[in-house]
């Protein structure tokens, strides 16, 4: 054939080929495009490696590097063990429990083992529900890794795995549930929308729905006055309340009933290394990124103000917490701006998907300050031993952001995959909202700890080690290695 009619017979097959793409049905086409967005697709496969980058290595080195160098291996390893754990336990029910049932506080067992979950399954989502389901799962390995931080250098490695399991069992896939699987903090008020709009009885709203004075109010069949509109539910963006208030509380209960550590008060334990401390910082900032922009589940504009305000907020912290180390300790130490990053990144996950950049900095003021003199002059005069600041940073942190959060809200919410306006929400109400969501979550992951401390601590003889064994390091008695050489 000449390179002529070669020519030509490339022509007349283009032509057809884009005559026969053009014949195709519409609704076909559409189709394919639809069911999975691959620009949403691939935001989120690369925002569940940042999460998980978060826990190994980030917050594994920032915990390390602040315990005494015997105890390093000890950290790693419960953060490594706790990644493992947590990724069976979401796997085996965890995330079916979360995210499928009508209940309030528990799901269903519908998707236990992923069950039905397939290559193409999306859930009403632009994504893979495989994608989503590996996201929440980065969400469930760093939450019981936080409290690690709490009991440093004195509690069991036998009894932190029972904790942990009973912790996720009956703490996390609850507080989960109620904050983004339609329970106590979201499900009443999308379903109370829902009755208002259809004019349905009962649109009452419950005591965790915010209602607007100033909202629609519901009618039954016969035009009776049923109740005012709940337009507002308790908004944690990426988890104020599930991940860090949840977190915080448990580690505070943790350390009062392990008690101080040897020495403590009386003997210097200053940290091992402070360049693995702010490495490890520098990694949970960059991973943050993934935790609060991915939340959107979406690569979106949302997503991107997430992205900006987290910034924001984390450098103000940072930075604030500085500034106020350097007046009253008179140094502006590594540790404290580290320190500070890790307030200011947990004060504005709950606010990320709904606050803009001025509500970020004076999310990030507040948490570099109020964080700074309750992991220093609180802890102090309360006498508890919260080794690496759990409560001070991510349980105090998260209350702040929480609360803030219904001060600075604007533009538009979701509400069970609902659209809401936030200016058209009562300033007072909403806060009055993020409050009642705080108390339950510090209550029941209160009730909860103690709880699963009891249980741990009778199947392992005691959660603390022994005082022989505290005076060696955990490095060696719990796990037969060094950190650093022999």
């Amino acid at each position: 054939m000449s390179m002529k009619k070669k020519s030509l017979f490339g022509t007349l097959t283009s032509v057809l080929f884009v005559l026969a793409a053009t014949l195709l049905p519409v609704e076909s086409l559409m189709a394919a495009e639809g069911e999975i967005n691959s620009g949403d697709t691939a935001w989120m496969i690369v925002a569940t490696a940042l999460v998980l980058f978060m826990t190994i290595p980030g917050l594994s080195l920032f915990y390390g590097g602040l315990v005494r160098a015997k105890n390093v291996l000890s950290i790693l390893v419960q953060c490594f063990a706790i990644t493992c754990l947590m990724s069976i336990l979401w796997l085996i029910f965890g995330y079916s429990m979360a995210s499928t049932g009508d209940g309030n506080l528990f799901g269903s067992f519908d998707k236990i083992f992923l069950k039905g979950v397939g290559v193409d399954t999306l859930d009403g989502r632009t994504i893979p529900e495989s994608v989503f389901f590996t996201f929440q799962m980065t969400f469930a390995i760093i939450t019981p890794a936080l409290i690690v931080g709490a009991f440093a250098e004195r509690m069991k490695f036998s009894s932190v795995l029972i904790f942990c399991a009973l912790w996720f069992t009956f703490s996390y896939v609850p507080v989960w549930k109620m904050a983004w699987g339609g329970g106590l903090f979201s499900g009443r008020a999308a379903a109370t929308l829902e009755k208002v709009e259809a004019g349905e009885s009962g649109a009452k709203s419950s005591w965790l729905m915010a209602a607007d004075p100033d909202g629609p109010e519901a009618e039954d069949a016969s035009g009776n006055k049923t109740g005012t509109a709940a337009n507002e539910a308790a908004i944690d963006f990426a988890g104020g309340t599930v991940v860090h208030i949840n977190a915080g509380v448990a580690g505070l209960v943790l350390c009062i009933l392990l008690r101080r550590r040897k020495g403590y008060g009386t003997v210097a334990m200053p940290p091992h290394s402070v360049p693995l401390t702010v490495v490890g910082a520098s990694m949970l900032w960059v991973g943050w990124f993934g935790f609060n922009a991915g939340s959107e589940l979406k690569a979106d504009g949302t997503a991107g103000m997430a992205l900006l305000v987290t910034q924001v907020a984390t450098a103000t912290a940072a930075f604030s917490w500085m500034i106020v180390e350097w007046l009253v300790a008179k140094k502006p130490t590594a540790v404290g701006i580290a320190t500070g990053a890790v307030a200011g990144l947990v004060a504005i996950t709950p606010a990320s998907g709904s606050v803009g950049p001025v509500g970020a900095l004076v999310i990030g003021i507040a948490a570099g300050v109020i964080c700074y003199f309750c992991a220093t002059s609180l802890k102090k005069a309360l006498g508890y031993d919260d080794s690496l600041d759990v409560f001070g940073v991510h349980g105090i942190g998260g209350i702040v952001g929480a609360l803030l959060t219904g001060m600075f809200a604007w533009g538009t919410i979701e509400v069970e995959g609902k659209s809401v306006p936030v200016e058209t929400f009562t300033l007072g109400v909403q806060v009055w909202t993020q409050l009642k969501a705080v108390l339950v979550t510090i209550i029941w992951s209160g009730v909860v700890s103690f709880i699963a401390f009891k249980i741990a601590g009778l199947l392992t003889d005691g959660c603390r080690v022994s005082e022989e064994e505290e005076d060696q390091g955990l490095d060696l008695n719990s796990h037969g290695e060094a950190g650093y050489g022999s």
